[in-house]
């Protein structure tokens, strides 16, 4: 039956996202607000609802070490994983705003958490801060978009959707389309989480690890159907924000309320705050440099989030069982292909400058 439920729980994950994104999509062409709003706001927080479940429920109950591993671990998957994936079905073309705006806040976001857990403790006042931020966050988006022209709005609709006259049915009709997709996602997430941490059990794993990989990869799964069929659909504004906008609203709202509503906040664990929080906050900062070269996620950049994503979880696999050759594993990630990286990112800002200096 754990096996059952878990693909019972794949499949709902992503017939849910399909009934989201189509939903969110005409809704945001018939309102006038921008696909890169929606995608940062309504789908984003949408498909982050299994994090708030998750972490919430595990800060109630004193399971502080599951709760920040599922938000920090989340925020990993879907850079990693998630916009790894939807950049090799097709190559995304970042907006502007992404990199000016809302990629700086995702990582300046990651610090301020590493910051207010070096007392080991995110407590409740950081926890009022973090979810204010968001509010804050939220309302200028939304006011953003309502200033821009219905002629900027509806050129961005280019892909498969048709702007359409704005009738009280319609809106009706695409606000079921969202919620029923989201109680999809909600459930089979649900589904997938209960099913994988009871295999996770079963092979001795540890609570911290099941929240960095097991859960967060379970409570991720909505963001990465989302977003991967948003990209095939060629919504490629709402694939690119959707993932942007999660790690936000887990960052500051679902670490948030969870500080917020734990009787002692949320305790962080000396390991994440020297390991995983760190490397949470590289993955964003590298962002940055791929988004900056031409505005776009290629495909070469899509399979270095996979293999980077890949590396990550085995490091944390044989941390966990204290593998023998963990050193080995460790000191090659940090020596050889960190620097090559470099070297990598490096040669593509070096190609987009010179390919933006030469002559057409």
């Amino acid at each position: 039956m754990v096996i059952v439920y878990l693909i019972a729980g794949l499949v709902l994950l992503v017939f849910g996202a399909e009934i989201l994104v189509r939903g969110a999509s005409r809704l945001a062409s018939s309102l006038g607000i921008s696909p890169l709003v929606i995608g940062l706001t309504i789908v984003a927080f949408g498909t982050s609802a299994p994090e708030m479940a998750v972490s919430i429920g595990a800060s109630w109950t004193g399971q502080a070490d599951l709760a920040l591993g599922n938000v920090v671990g989340s925020n990993i998957f879907n850079i990693l994983l998630i916009l790894g994936l939807s950049a090799i079905v097709a190559p995304l073309v970042v907006s502007r705003q992404l990199v000016r705006l809302d990629v700086p806040l995702m990582i300046a976001a990651s610090v301020a958490v590493l910051l207010m857990g070096l007392d080991n403790k995110i407590s409740r006042i950081d926890g009022l801060i973090l979810f204010g931020t968001v509010l804050a966050y939220t309302f200028f988006l939304i006011r953003q978009s309502r200033r821009e022209s219905s002629a900027v709005v509806h050129e961005q609709y280019d892909a498969g959707y048709s702007v359409r006259s704005d009738t009280r049915m319609q809106h009706v009709r695409d606000a079921v389309f969202i919620v029923a997709g989201l109680g999809l996602l909600v459930l089979g997430s649900r589904w997938l989480v209960d099913s994988a941490v009871q295999i996770a059990q079963y092979l001795g794993m540890t609570e911290l690890v099941i929240g960095l990989t097991i859960v967060a990869a379970g409570t991720s799964m909505p963001e990465l159907a989302t977003s991967v069929i948003a990209s095939l659909r060629g919504e490629r504004d709402i694939a690119v924000g959707n993932v942007v906008g999660s790690n936000l609203f887990n960052l500051l709202a679902v670490l948030g309320l969870s500080s917020i509503v734990a009787p002692d906040g949320v305790q962080v664990a000396d390991a994440a705050l020297v390991f995983d929080i760190p490397v949470m906050i590289g993955v964003a900062l590298i962002c940055l440099p791929i988004f900056f070269t031409g505005y776009l996620i290629s495909r070469t950049s899509g399979v270095l989030f996979l293999f980077y994503y890949v590396a990550y979880t085995i490091y944390l696999l044989m941390a966990a069982q204290q593998h023998e050759n963990l050193h080995t594993f460790g000191t090659a990630m940090v020596w050889f292909v960190m620097p090559a990286t470099v070297i990598m990112l490096l040669t593509m800002a070096w190609r987009y400058q010179r390919s933006r200096k030469t002559p057409s």
